[in-house]
């Protein structure tokens, strides 16, 4: 396991650094590749933006989050889902575009108001351990209002969102990308562990 410090990655997010923040993604999984594990897991939706380069560059496979959601997805019969994270994931094309492009899923986000208000409950409350009633009523709220325009279900598309919002606060199906992609990654280190997988 390689950790970063959180702090220089939102710096570099914010300060629109990718190049360097990519980097830093490499060199880390060049290490763990060269240590010896078998795969790689970017415990992050965001820094998925960073997936492509990394698997580029080590031989071992990445296990991306992107996929499996899209896997549960399928299973699920959906063609039209909403996606929650920050807003990076929300509004940039990493995401969104693999779900389009690659696997034909329409993807929805919220309106630019409701984008900055997810992003703040992420960056300002869940990342630093905050889990407020009032943030989690709006963002019930925003779920709702994608589930009213016509979206089938709705990615958690930050690992810290699921403390937020669980699937009995709403009426659509909610996709726990931390769960998914753990659960993904246990599958994969031991075979038939989730064999829904």
């Amino acid at each position: 396991m390689y950790s970063v410090d959180m702090d220089t990655i939102e710096k570099m997010q914010t300060e629109g650094r990718w190049g360097e923040a990519t980097y830093m993604m490499v060199d880390c999984a060049k290490k763990l590749e060269k240590s010896g594990a078998d795969c790689i897991v970017i415990c992050t939706n965001t820094m998925h933006k960073t997936a492509d380069a990394v698997q580029k560059n080590v031989s071992i496979p990445l296990l991306n989050i992107i996929d499996i959601t899209w896997k549960k997805i399928k299973a699920r019969g959906l063609k039209r889902v909403g996606l929650l994270g920050t807003k990076y994931t929300m509004k940039e094309n990493f995401y969104k575009g693999r779900l389009s492009n690659k696997f034909g899923i329409e993807v929805v986000v919220p309106d630019d108001n409701n984008i900055t208000v997810i992003n703040d409950i992420i960056y300002k409350e869940l990342l630093r351990g905050n889990i407020n009633q009032t943030s989690r009523d709006k963002a019930i709220g925003i779920i709702n209002g994608l589930s009213g325009n016509g979206t089938e279900g709705v990615i958690l598309g930050c690992t810290e969102l699921p403390l937020l919002v669980k699937q009995e606060d709403v009426n659509i199906p909610l996709f726990d990308t931390t769960q998914l992609h753990a659960g993904y990654a246990a599958d994969f280190a031991i075979p038939n562990l989730h064999p829904s997988y």
